[in-house]
């Protein structure tokens, strides 16, 4: 069938391929910054299967900048259901270790906000709940339109467009976009017409993923609740809490060799559970966790972002939340572009920016799960001191790999564009790690959370364009707004009470639309010349 070209409705400035949390987010930041945008995913209905189960702290910061973060912070688990982790023998079985950690409840109450290093901590929700309201709100946004049942099957780039060849039912049209993102997973159509490919390691660890409906099993947790429990049968097991009621998701890993065929996921769950329980599956899925990062995420006008351009072991569900901040990076540079306050060379930045994340978290993440899935000695299950021993040695090694994997503050604070063209004044840095960060800022890095003094976190009081931060009011800012002016880059200018605690060491610092901070320093700075960088209109000076 011939394609039959599109509407004038069907010219748009970013045609978004693909309708996961990635691409939602892309979409939904894009439509809040005046483009006409236009989604298209080849599934008609979303999956049924969970698959991630927990959104970052950044992530939920991103959220917030769009308004979302209420929303999706009341939904998922029960307001009151805490989202901590513990390790048992089996689900009846002995405990080993846990890590308590707070319920939405406790987190929306703010108790003990003071010392939290976001205004928005980590949320556990799985995708199941996390999707409807991303299309919810996409679909309330002028500008943005979404449509199901329609599978890219071709693309084509021309100097000033991308011409995108979308089948729906029996029918072939061919959309006129400025820009192409895809965010179509893993086996993305988008990427695969780029001719681009994966590099990295193939396997880690296979896995069985069972959905079930239990009502014995919810009984069962209401005795001592947590979001995930860690079981150990023949494969290690993480029976996930969907509803925090009769929905569980219970993955056992095993080795990348193993076939996986052939395991049975009622006994698989008899082994997590420790004896029979009443259930019905809902889905079981079996998948191999991968370390593996797209050779490039940008061919010309078209771009790679989420599962389509980097997939890993899903340990922490740093995958969809990686994905997210993909979006949050690309989106205001397209806008950017597509508005004219910068040039298509800024777009470059993107690949230059999060491709090395990408790698990072691969290899973190990687090393994460190498370390958390690690053999364990059946000896945990025997009775008296010598089953007891070996809990013991179990608890002392959990105690060391699993926390931050719970609480990974690193990777939603800690990765950085230091190297990036649109940043002056960036530092070389060692690779991210999942726990570890500099509560500082630094040029490129995410600008580091303070209360002000009316309880506003700073994160709030950003513009949606650049922002220039002011700690010493003393120090002359009309020539940052004079040149903002000519070049046409939206800027708003904030005062600071100090600097906040030690956390910004400069009088002024200028933030990106992506709240990474893209320069630090002081009255001797030259405003032209440093958003003509940070814009991609000239390149950041050598370091």
């Amino acid at each position: 069938m011939t394609p039959q070209p599109g509407s004038a409705g069907d010219r748009i400035d970013v045609l978004v391929v693909g309708a996961g949390p990635t691409g939602l987010t892309l979409a939904i930041d894009l439509a809040r910054r005046g483009l006409a945008c236009h989604v298209v995913e080849a599934a008609e209905q979303r999956p049924v299967n969970p698959r991630c189960n927990t959104t970052s702290a950044r992530s939920m910061e991103i959220f917030r900048r769009l308004g979302l973060a209420g929303d999706i912070r009341r939904s998922g688990l029960p307001a009151d259901y805490p989202s901590s982790v513990q390790y048992r023998t089996t689900l009846r079985g002995e405990e080993i270790f846990r890590i308590d950690l707070p319920s939405a409840e406790e987190v929306l109450a703010g108790a003990g906000r003071a010392g939290w290093p976001t205004p928005e901590p980590q949320h556990r929700i799985s995708q199941l709940f996390l999707e409807p309201i991303l299309e919810r709100h996409a679909r309330s946004l002028p500008g943005l339109t979404l449509e199901r049942g329609a599978r890219l099957v071709d693309l084509r780039q021309d100097e000033d467009h991308v011409e995108a060849v979308v089948q729906t039912g029996g029918t072939t049209r061919v959309l006129h976009c400025a820009y192409l993102v895809g965010c179509d997973g893993p086996h993305s159509e988008v990427r695969r017409r780029l001719g681009l490919h994966y590099q990295g390691v193939d396997a880690i660890r296979k896995f069985v993923s069972t959905f079930v409906r239990s009502a014995e099993i919810g009984r069962l947790a209401a005795r001592d609740r947590a979001w995930t429990y860690w079981t150990y049968g023949r494969g290690q097991a993480s029976l996930i809490a969907i509803d925090g009621e009769e929905l569980w998701l219970n993955h056992v890993a095993f080795a990348p060799g193993h076939d996986t065929e052939g395991e049975d996921p009622e006994r698989l769950l008899r082994e997590a559970v420790g004896g029979e329980v009443g259930h019905e599956v809902l889905g079981v899925v079996r998948w191999t966790g991968r370390r593996l990062v797209a050779e490039r995420y940008q061919e010309g006008r078209v771009f790679l972002a989420g599962d389509a351009a980097h997939l890993w072991i899903p340990v922490g569900g740093f995958g969809m939340n990686a994905g997210i901040q993909d979006a949050a990076t690309l989106g205001w540079m397209l806008a950017a572009v597509c508005r004219g306050w910068a040039p298509p060379e800024l777009l470059a930045a993107y690949e230059q920016e999060r491709k090395p994340v990408g790698e990072q978290f691969a290899s973190a993440v990687g090393s994460a799960a190498k370390a958390s899935l690690a053999e364990v000695s059946p000896d945990i299950h025997l009775p008296g001191p010598e089953g007891a021993r070996a809990r013991a040695e179990l608890a002392g090694r959990l105690a060391v790999t699993e926390p931050h994997r719970y609480s990974p503050d690193g990777f939603s604070f800690g990765y950085h564009y230091a190297s990036s063209p649109l940043v002056v004044g960036g530092e070389a840095q060692a690779e991210v790690s999942m726990g570890d960060y500099r509560d500082r800022a630094q040029a490129g890095f995410r600008l580091p959370h303070v209360w002000l003094d009316d309880a506003t976190p700073v994160l709030d009081v950003l513009g949606p364009g650049f922002t220039l931060l002011r700690t010493d009011r003393t120090v002359e800012v009309r020539q940052w707004a004079e040149a903002a002016g000519e070049l046409g880059i939206p800027l708003v200018t904030v005062d600071l009470p100090g600097d906040c605690g030690g956390r910004y060491p400069a009088p002024l610092l200028l933030v990106r639309p992506d709240q990474h901070v893209a320069w630090l320093g002081g009255a001797d700075a030259r405003p032209g010349e440093l958003l003509r960088t940070v814009t991609g209109r000239v390149a950041a000076p050598q370091r």
